[in-house]
């Protein structure tokens, strides 16, 4: 039987935001993770009332099954608890939660997933993300549209496609039960963390030797040292002996708080900007778009998106690789015409402008000056010389050569 060795929550306002959307819980058994949308109006009421319900579920069960439907049955009383909480304060209308949770079920956990929050599992040093995001981007980048690193800039990056809320009724909640071992370590975050950390410093910090509430504060500060555009949720979770002593649930972010609506609460309330030099990209507030035929069309104009953006990165490179060979054409040639040879033209003796190869139809030399000098009248070795072209590095040191070569006919 697996146990809880320990484990940890922590949550952060953020450089950007003026007040926590999130909240986190780390129980006995129930691990969650909410991430609040609707802005000022109720992101974070929502996620409060929703980990308030789902922590109901943080009980022993005797199997997964059980567990499982709990779990699953406590996310959907959320989203009615949700809808009518909107149905007494219309000016909540709009607000939505993502929910991951897991639940510690003997030597297994119960999983529950809606949103763009993450799960995640390091064991035996390797990291994999447990969770699909259900987003927009995701699933263009399931379709094979836009790459991972696409999506984290994506212009529609925030737009989440499944959410608890006041938007559908029965939500779609995925849902898995898996293995669980001594030695694991579970991590559960808000997409404050995952839009700003690469999954490669994530694994990083992750496969630290250090406990659970040092590796989520680690977490935490890696997405303020990266900007931290939004609030920044970590629960961290250790699999291990010996087991964590019993200690109340702990609660933080917005949770953790007297929910308090009707009226903006002064926590709620904008307190104007906080400007930070790392900040990555612009803040988006996370918003729902059901399922449409906007999806399609936006799987239309992403391709046309990619396929503009892939002909002028070609065009690009064809004008500026036609550019450097023009460039180094022009540069050698300038060099050739600083050259100079001695030659013979019409039985003559010359003096050639440049080299005295051709490249293709183009000449690099051409005739400077033929002197009187008759090529007959020269030495035999001379003669031969002349035939072979003598070079010489500048107009002036060519004719010096012309000169040698008429004192010795003298």
């Amino acid at each position: 039987m697996a146990t809880v060795k320990a484990s940890a929550a922590v949550s952060h306002v953020g450089r950007i935001r003026s007040n926590n959307q999130d909240s986190g819980y780390a129980g006995r058994r129930l691990f969650m993770v909410a991430d609040g949308m609707g802005g000022h109006a109720g992101g974070d009421v929502a996620s409060a009332i929703a980990t308030r319900r789902i922590a109901e579920a943080d009980v022993d069960y005797g199997n997964t099954a059980e567990a499982g439907a709990s779990l699953e049955g406590a996310l959907i009383a959320a989203n009615r608890q949700l809808a009518a909480t909107v149905a007494d304060h219309s000016e909540l209308t709009g607000m939505g939660t993502t929910v991951s949770a897991l639940l510690l079920v003997g030597d297994r956990v119960v999983i529950s997933h809606i949103g763009d929050s993450r799960i995640y599992l390091l064991r035996s040093g390797e990291l994999s993300q447990i969770s699909t995001d259900h987003t927009f981007v995701q699933r263009l980048v399931d379709a094979g549209r836009i790459t991972a690193e696409e999506a984290m800039v994506h212009p529609r990056r925030s737009v989440l496609m499944r959410v608890l809320g006041d938007v559908e009724v029965s939500p779609e909640i995925d849902a898995m039960v898996l293995d669980t071992r001594s030695g694991d370590r579970w991590m559960l975050c808000s997409d404050g963390l995952s839009g700003v950390v690469s999954f490669d410093e994530i694994h990083e910090l992750m496969s630290a030797d250090a406990g659970a509430k040092q590796v989520a504060d680690r977490l935490v500060k890696a997405s303020l040292d990266g900007g931290a555009p939004d609030n920044v949720t970590v629960v961290v979770l250790d699999i291990g002996e010996p087991p964590a002593p019993a200690t109340p649930p702990l609660v933080v972010g917005s949770a953790a708080a007297p929910l308090a609506f009707g009226q903006p609460s002064e926590q709620a309330r904008p307190r104007g900007i906080r400007l930070t030099t790392f900040r990555p990209h612009p803040v988006q507030e996370t918003h729902f778009e059901p399922d449409s035929a906007d999806y399609f069309d936006e799987i239309i104009e992403e391709d046309a998106r990619r396929r503009r953006r892939r002909h002028w990165t070609w065009g690009f490179w064809i004008v500026l690789l036609i550019a450097a060979i023009v460039a180094a054409f022009a540069l050698g040639y300038q060099w050739t015409q600083t050259r100079y040879y001695v030659g013979e033209s019409n039985g003559r003796v010359a003096i050639f402008q440049g080299i005295q190869q051709d490249l293709g139809p183009i000449s690099l030399h051409e005739l400077h000056t033929e002197t009187d000098l008759d090529v007959a009248e020269l030495r035999t070795y001379d003669q031969q010389r002349v035939g072979q072209t003598i070079s010489a590095g500048s107009f002036s040191e060519a004719s010096r050569i012309v000169q040698r070569l008429e004192d010795s006919v003298e």
